[in-house]
């Protein structure tokens, strides 16, 4: 007889609901797997490294984001913020004898200069983030409606900073520490997964282990509950985009040097792979939930994204339009996910 209960109260695995609830993640499986069928180049260690060093700031990025949207808000000024720290970065270190120097007057200063300039962009950056945790929180303005007016601001900002010129030159120590492998300089492993590694690891703990990540959990399961609770739900909110902001910062100080220069729209369209990214690793746009783990998956199945149209040899205007149709789907599969549980 009990037995009998026992099996009755087994949830029956459904595979419809399987295949419809994570369907992006099984085409981009088959996508990847057909990519290494008919381009043997794709599935190399070489090309997974570079998927990962790519993969590497996005997923800082997106864990700022995440934040947002466990909280049911988002952030529209994630990329334009990675620009940002980007610009800053590049117009204070560069090299002292580049012909195109930003600030012609800087002095030669050390390698910590690079550390102080990277506190600077976070400085910076932390500035809009704790302008949207203001907002957002007192002024109750919706989280879409103030960061889609913070991006443009962020834009504006690094147009009036850089005079829109492109910056490069940059120092050889700033070009090591986000370029640099370690323990082979070819085929080591990258710093920037380092980087990555680090932050997640903390995330994973401020979500799990400590007050802050709770509180935050609570505003996204029900805010009012959270607040009669003794939740201090605005503080807790500025403290989210002030983090968001900071990550971004970290963001766009690293792609920067990777890349070897800047430019006011360097990040351009994160802010929409991130959400992207979350959403397709578990993170709820209806608040509440949401794994760092689930942010790496779901960054790391976007990047394969792209490079598995780059290597298919897909025109890239069409790459736009499959990065679109994976966006629109991952939210309205997660909003599937949200009424089924309702």
């Amino acid at each position: 007889m009990m037995s009998a209960e026992v099996a009755a109260t087994k949830k029956v695995f459904d595979l419809k609901n399987f295949l419809i609830n994570n369907g992006i993640i099984c085409v981009l499986v088959i996508l990847a797997i057909i990519t290494s069928i008919m381009q043997p180049t794709f599935a190399t260690p070489t090309n997974f490294m570079n998927i990962a060093i790519n993969a590497a700031p996005r997923f800082i990025v997106a864990i700022g984001v995440s934040g947002c949207l466990i909280t049911k808000g988002t952030d529209l000024s994630a990329g334009r913020q990675v620009g940002l720290a980007a610009c800053i970065a590049g117009t204070l270190l560069q090299n002292p004898t580049y012909a195109g120097k930003f600030f012609p007057n800087l002095p030669d200063y050390g390698s910590w200069w690079i550390v102080v300039v990277l506190l600077i962009c976070i400085l910076v950056c932390a500035v809009f983030g704790l302008l949207n945790g203001l907002i957002i929180s007192y002024l109750q303005v919706p989280a879409f409606i103030c960061t889609l007016g913070m991006q443009l601001i962020v834009y504006g900002v690094c147009l009036v900073y850089t005079n829109a010129t492109p910056i490069g030159g940059y120092r050889t120590d700033y070009s090591t520490v986000t370029q640099l492998r370690l323990f082979d300089p070819k085929s080591g492993l990258p710093i920037m997964f380092i980087y990555a590694f680090i932050i997640g690891l903390i995330m994973w703990f401020v979500y799990n282990k400590m007050p802050h990540g709770k509180y935050m959990y609570a505003i996204g399961g029900n805010e009012q509950a959270a607040e009669v609770s003794g939740v201090n739900t605005n503080k807790t909110k500025i403290i989210i985009y002030i983090i968001a902001a900071a990550m971004y910062a970290i963001g766009g100080f690293l792609v920067g040097g990777k890349s070897g220069g800047s430019s006011v729209n360097m990040g351009q369209g994160w802010e929409l792979e991130a959400i992207a990214a979350c959403t397709i690793g578990g993170v709820s746009v209806n608040g509440g939930i949401g794994k760092v783990s689930g942010v790496l998956i779901g960054v790391l199945v976007f990047e394969i994204l792209k490079t598995c149209l780059q290597y298919l040899g897909v025109n890239t205007n069409y790459q736009y339009i499959a990065q679109g149709v994976v966006i629109v789907v991952a939210i309205a599969l997660d909003i599937r996910k949200y009424i089924q549980k309702k």
